[in-house]
C-alpha cells in the first residue's frame, strides 16, 4: 500500500496505469507461458511425501523446474517480440517499448520461481517464504521511496519493482533447492525423471488444465487492466488501477491463505479424512469472510477520504469502481478455498470447464460495455464473475465431498 501511495503521487494518474500496464503486460504473458508448476509441486511432491518415496518426491521437483525454466525463456522471448504492440496499443506511447523490454527482464530471475514456492510449501516452510516476501517487500519500498525524493520518474520505479521482485525470486529458488538437498541429499537432482513413466499422462493432464485454468483467468480476471488501457487509455487504467488496490487491502491477508490451505487439504484429501477437510474449508471461511467483511464496510464508509488524503484528490474517480469490486472481492474472498479444494479432491478439470464458460460471458461484456462504459463496466463485470464463479464452486465442492463421503 505504501509503495502504491508514493507511485500513484509521484506519476500522476496516467502514468501510475501505465505503469500498471508495463507490469500486467509482463505478468500476463508469462502466466501464459506458465503451467502453475507450484500446484503440480503441492499435488505430487506432497503425495510421494506422504508414502515416503523421496526418489520420487525429487523427481516431480526436478521435471517441473526444468519444465518452468523452458517456460520462462519462452514467456521472455514474447515479451521481447510483443513490446512494441504493448507500446502502441496498450501504453499509447510507441516510446515505452525499451521499458516494457527493461522490466520483462524480471522473467528471467523467475526461472523456477513457481517449483520452488510450491516445494517450500508443502515442505511447510512457511517461515522461509514469510521472510523472504518481507524482505522483497522492504527493498522495492525503500528503493521507490528514494525515486519518490530524487523524482526518478517512470523508469526509476519500474527497475525499484525489479530489483525487489528479483530479490524475492531468487531468494525462493535458492531456499527451496537448499531444502530439495537437505531432505533428499546433494545428489537429488540427479534422480532419472523415467521414474514418473508410470505417472507421466496423469502429470501433464494435471499441468494441462491448470494452465488451461491459468490462461482463462488471464483473460476474465488478471487482465482487467490491460482490456481498460486498450480502449480506454491510461487514464481510466490508473483509475482502474488504483480501485484494485484498495480493493485488494480486503484480499492481502486472505491471499496467502490458499497457499497454506491447499497443502492441508491435499494431505487430508490423501488421507481420506472428509471430516478434517470440511472443517478447513468451514474454519477459512469463517475467518476470511469476516475480516473481508469488516475492511469492506470500513472502505466504503472512507474510501473517498483516503483516496483523497492519501493519493490525491486526482485520484477519487476511482471510488466508485471500488465500490462496485467490494462486493464481488466479498465473495472471492470467503470461499478463497474453492480452487485448492476442487484440485485436491481430485477436480482439476472442473475449474477449466467453469472459468471457460464464464470467460465466454466475460469476453463478450468487455467487448459490449468496456468500450463505452469503461473502467466502470470492468468492474461490475469483475464482480460478477466472482460472484457466479463463487457459487458454482461451493456447490460442487460440497457435491463431491458428499459423495466420496458415502463411498466411505
Amino acid at each position: 500500500m505504501l509503495q502504491g501511495i508514493l507511485t500513484a503521487r509521484l506519476l500522476g494518474v496516467e502514468g501510475y496505469g501505465i505503469l500498471g500496464t508495463i507490469i500486467l503486460f509482463t505478468s500476463v504473458i508469462n502466466n501464459l507461458a506458465s503451467f502453475r508448476m507450484g500446484e503440480l509441486v503441492i499435488r505430487y511432491v506432497g503425495m510421494y511425501n506422504e508414502s515416503r518415496d523421496d526418489q520420487h518426491a525429487a523427481a516431480v521437483f526436478k521435471s517441473a523446474a526444468l519444465f518452468e525454466v523452458l517456460a520462462s525463456l519462452v514467456a521472455f522471448l514474447l515479451v521481447f517480440l510483443l513490446a512494441p504492440f504493448g507500446a502502441q496499443y496498450l501504453a499509447k506511447d510507441p516510446a515505452t517499448t525499451a521499458l516494457f523490454r527493461i522490466y520483462g527482464l524480471i522473467i528471467l530471475a523467475n526461472l523456477i520461481a513457481e517449483s520452488s514456492t510450491g516445494l517450500l510449501q508443502i515442505l511447510d516452510r512457511f517461515r522461509h517464504l514469510s521472510a523472504l516476501g518481507i524482505i522483497q517487500s522492504v527493498v522495492t519500498l525503500a528503493l521507490i521511496g528514494v525515486v519518490y525524493f530524487v523524482q526518478g520518474g517512470l523508469l526509476g520505479v519500474l527497475v525499484a519493482y525489479m530489483v525487489g521482485k528479483t530479490i524475492g525470486a531468487l531468494g525462493y529458488s535458492l531456499a527451496a533447492i537448499l531444502e530439495a538437498t537437505r531432505r533428499w541429499g546433494k545428489d537429488w537432482w540427479r534422480v532419472r525423471l523415467g521414474l514418473l513413466s508410470s505417472k507421466a499422462r496423469e502429470l501433464v493432464h494435471f499441468a494441462v488444465n491448470t494452465n488451461l485454468s491459468a490462461t482463462i483467468s488471464l483473460v476474465t480476471k488478471d487482465s482487467e487492466i490491460l482490456w481498460v488501457s486498450f480502449f480506454r487509455g491510461p487514464v481510466e487504467a490508473g483509475y482502474y488501477r488504483l480501485a484494485l488496490s484498495l480493493a485488494n487491502l480486503v484480499e492481502l491477508p486472505v491471499s496467502v491463505l490458499p497457499q497454506a490451505t491447499y497443502p492441508e487439504l491435499s494431505r487430508q484429501a490423501a488421507r481420506k479424512h472428509w471430516d478434517n477437510v470440511r472443517l478447513i474449508l468451514r474454519q477459512g471461511a469463517i475467518l476470511a469472510g469476516s475480516y473481508s467483511l469488516v475492511i469492506t464496510l470500513v472502505l466504503i464508509a472512507f474510501g473517498q477520504w483516503l483516496i483523497a488524503l492519501l493519493y490525491t484528490p486526482e485520484f477519487l474517480p476511482a471510488y466508485p469502481a471500488l465500490i462496485i469490486l467490494l462486493i464481488g472481492y466479498l465473495f472471492a474472498n470467503t470461499f478463497y478455498w474453492r480452487r485448492p479444494a476442487l484440485l485436491a479432491l481430485g477436480q482439476p478439470d472442473f475449474p477449466t470447464k467453469v472459468n471457460l464458460t464464464l470467460a465466454v460471458f466475460k469476453v463478450a461484456g468487455v467487448l459490449i460495455f468496456v468500450p463505452r462504459y469503461g473502467y466502470l463496466a470492468s468492474a461490475a463485470l469483475l464482480a460478477a464473475f466472482y460472484i457466479v464463479g463463487s457459487l458454482i464452486y461451493v456447490w460442487r465442492i460440497r457435491a463431491v465431498l458428499s459423495s466420496v463421503s458415502q463411498q466411505e
